[in-house]
């Protein structure tokens, strides 16, 4: 597994576990969840039937990618411990776990720091008049909170991935106040990896009536985001959202330098199927730029884990 360099475009090979997908939020634009009671959640032994056919596959990451449960539920407990033993499962058979999974605690995300590589959370948006209109059903997207889980996986050493909904009601300046606010932790605490920079693409399940981002501005906005984010940040665009090949070059031109977890399905946006691995090199190669497999912790971060950690890390590496 690599690390990239000027020529270079990395991905990681990954396979996205949902545990469930209720969600006590209703985003408008959301084309994953479900009403809570409205789906089972996903079982250990159906876990570990999966992960164990994946063991013969090119599959390194496990994103645990959740629906949220509200804090203060009954079921919250349940639920924490059902990520955490999926974690713990994918670690045993030799996968390297990454946990998505809304606000947590302070002492949640302590849990999780011993059975995942890094973690992430997108801010999205952090201005506040988007809870008057397509977060207005959804509490956790409070922009103090986002930005709270940020400062505490900083303070507990937790390899980070964040980024922007683009599309979704902000302005301009909204997007570079966020990008901003993301250096800012950053320099404190030096822990994020990647800024991801995700267009609007509508879905057949949301209600938030929108067109898709405009692809013309995507390659603005990264080079925008470039000249924001210190450069240890690596700017993520997720490619099966950027449909046009010149489009998507133009995206890396720009300074986009990864294609996130490239697997089966986006869990997120099911409406847009994933390019794979060598469609994506069909179009990265003749243009000069070299498609490079990575891990789901860098290695500048490699000594904040447990031994443990660094070993199935070291077996990867």
């Amino acid at each position: 597994m690599s690390v990239a360099n000027t020529f270079s475009v990395t991905y990681s090979p990954a396979y996205t576990i949902v545990p469930t997908y209720e969600c006590f939020n209703r985003c408008t634009y959301c084309n994953f969840r479900t009403n809570p009671g409205e789906s089972p959640w996903m079982s250990l032994l159906a876990a570990e039937t999966l992960l164990k056919r994946l063991q013969t596959k090119k599959v390194c990451e496990i994103l645990i990618l959740s629906g949220e449960v509200h804090p203060h539920s009954p079921q919250r407990q349940a639920w924490f411990q059902r990520i955490y033993d999926l974690c713990k499962l994918a670690l045993t058979l030799g996968f390297l776990p990454h946990t998505n999974a809304g606000p947590l605690s302070f002492a949640e995300m302590e849990q999780l720091k011993s059975v995942n590589v890094s973690m992430g959370l997108m801010l999205e948006q952090l201005t506040p008049k988007l809870l008057e209109t397509v977060h207005r059903y959804a509490p956790s997207k409070l922009p103090e909170l986002r930005l709270q889980q940020l400062k505490w996986a900083g303070e507990l050493q937790i390899p980070f991935t964040t980024g922007l909904l683009l599309g979704i009601g902000e302005t301009f300046d909204d997007c570079w106040e966020t990008l901003e606010a993301i250096s800012n932790i950053h320099e404190r605490y030096h822990h994020i990896q990647e800024v991801i920079l995700q267009p609007h693409s509508p879905g057949n399940q949301q209600t938030f009536d929108a067109e898709a981002f405009d692809p013309n501005q995507l390659p603005k906005v990264i080079a925008k985001a470039r000249q924001i984010l210190p450069p240890d940040i690596i700017i993520q665009i997720p490619p099966n959202l950027v449909k046009d090949e010149q489009w998507l070059l133009a995206c890396i031109e720009a300074g986009a330098r990864d294609l996130g977890g490239i697997g089966p399905k986006d869990e997120v946006n099911p409406d847009y199927p994933h390019l794979q691995e060598q469609e994506l090199r069909n179009i990265l190669e003749p243009a000069g730029w070299k498609l490079l497999p990575r891990l789901p912790v860098y290695p500048q971060f490699d000594g904040w884990l447990s031994k443990e950690l660094q070993g199935a890390v070291q077996r990867w590496r």
